[in-house]
């Protein structure tokens, strides 16, 4: 566990997407809004803390929050705007320290360690972080503080909405010990569900509970993970520089029978939105892996590794439809999914195309084939129409014609972390 003072902060927007969309529209602030969506159909994306005082959140379809708040106001979102703000307020962190790990658009870990001499101590440099955040971006920001960064992040979620709450050393079992176990990082509804059968209510709970029995309930890996957390067991360190071992895209579906037009339509639009990352990023990958998850959240994964890296669209398509057919095999009739992910791993550089002799038989998986050259170059052309005309200007059929588009392309982009 890391020593010495609180200085792992973890800063985070308040509600971000919405307090974006009231700072460029001050008609909407201090009135529940929603992001996306409408009171006939369509998803939130994001809720205004208005709105979630009314049980509005993201994910909700546009009917029921309309049900639950008659005077919420939908717009769309300003995906632009979104990324440029969250760079600014990444800058002024930078201004801070150099040890920055952003992990989403809107939120970050920073080691201010070496900046306490400069600035003073970790509530000093959080209150002028809010500050400059408020009079320079003009959004609201949480920041916690602590010695580790599992309770830096509880402790911002504390300080929520527009607060600053700093964990000194030696305080941290009194700070911990009363908060409801689902603020621990990876406890979500159906986990704070089975934890609390166990009789595990809150963060002290899990804490004293031996973790042998956290392990038999939750598995090995998350239940030795959660025990850890719970006793703020975190040596992690501040990682300013990723690069992704691998890329992926998934997408809920709620409740679907897996017919071949709702599987081809789903993995069409995934695998062009993997395949393009990869390419915008010149990269590509050996290791396809396909995740089905079932009603009632089990999951069945299966993976296949090429002799060459791809990142074509329909090579991926078609690779992703095989591994899924895989996993539904062996499945019982009448059985329904709820979430269908494609990923792609073992990856390597792949900015131009070394083209092969033609000695061997056309093989589309290989990239440099004269079948998987022509996709390739497809995905170029198409690439760069959508550069220059948007998203929804060219596309694969099953892709565009799938009923995924509910939630933006964009907003999706935002939330997938860059290679």
């Amino acid at each position: 566990m890391p020593t010495g003072g609180a200085t792992i902060l973890h800063a985070d927007l308040d509600a971000f997407y919405a307090s974006v969309e009231q700072l460029l529209n001050p008609a909407l602030r201090g009135r529940p809004v929603a992001v996306g969506g409408g009171p006939t159909g369509g998803v939130v994306l994001a809720a205004s803390y208005e709105a979630k005082r009314f049980g509005v959140s993201g994910g909700m379809p546009g009917w029921r929050a309309a049900r639950l708040c008659p005077e919420l106001l939908f717009v769309r979102g300003h995906f632009a705007e979104y990324q440029q703000l969250g760079d600014a307020v990444m800058a002024i962190f930078g201004d801070v320290t150099p040890l920055v790990e952003r992990i989403s658009i809107d939120e970050a870990f920073l080691d201010v360690s070496g900046a306490t001499h400069l600035f003073g101590p970790a509530a000093a440099i959080g209150r002028d972080i809010r500050a400059r955040v408020r009079a320079e971006v003009g959004l609201p920001i949480s920041v916690g503080a602590a010695r580790t960064k599992h309770l830096a992040k509880i402790a911002s979620q504390v300080a929520k909405p527009d607060g600053l709450v700093v964990v000194e050393p030696g305080t941290e079992r009194e700070f911990l010990d009363p908060l409801p176990v689902s603020l621990v990082w990876g406890v979500g509804p159906v986990t704070q569900a089975r934890l609390a059968d166990l009789g595990v209510r809150t963060i002290g709970d899990l804490a004293q509970t031996p973790s042998r029995a956290v392990e038999r309930l939750l598995g090995h890996a998350v239940g030795s993970k959660l025990s850890a957390m719970a006793r703020d067991d975190d040596a992690r360190r501040i990682v300013t520089a990723r690069h992704a071992g691998s890329v992926g895209a998934q997408s809920a579906l709620g409740r679907r029978a897996p017919d071949p037009e709702t599987i081809r339509s789903v993995l069409a639009h995934l695998a062009e939105r993997v395949a393009r990352r990869l390419r915008d990023k010149g990269r590509a990958g050996r290791t396809v892996t396909v995740r089905v998850r079932f009603a009632g959240l089990r999951s069945v994964t299966r993976s296949r590794t090429l002799a060459q890296p791809v990142a074509t669209t329909l090579t991926l398509t078609e690779i992703a439809e095989r591994l899924t057919q895989a996993a539904l095999a062996d499945q019982p009739s009448g059985t329904e999914i709820t979430l269908l992910a494609i990923s792609v791993s073992n990856l390597a550089e792949q900015r131009v195309l070394q083209l092969e002799l033609d000695l061997e038989p056309d093989d589309p998986w290989r990239p440099g084939s004269p079948t998987g050259a022509a996709r390739r170059a497809v995905d170029g052309s198409l690439d760069t129409i959508r550069h220059r005309f948007g998203n929804d200007a060219a596309g694969y059929l099953p892709a565009l014609m799938g009923d995924l588009r509910s939630v933006p392309d964009a907003f999706r982009e935002l939330a997938e972390h860059d290679l």
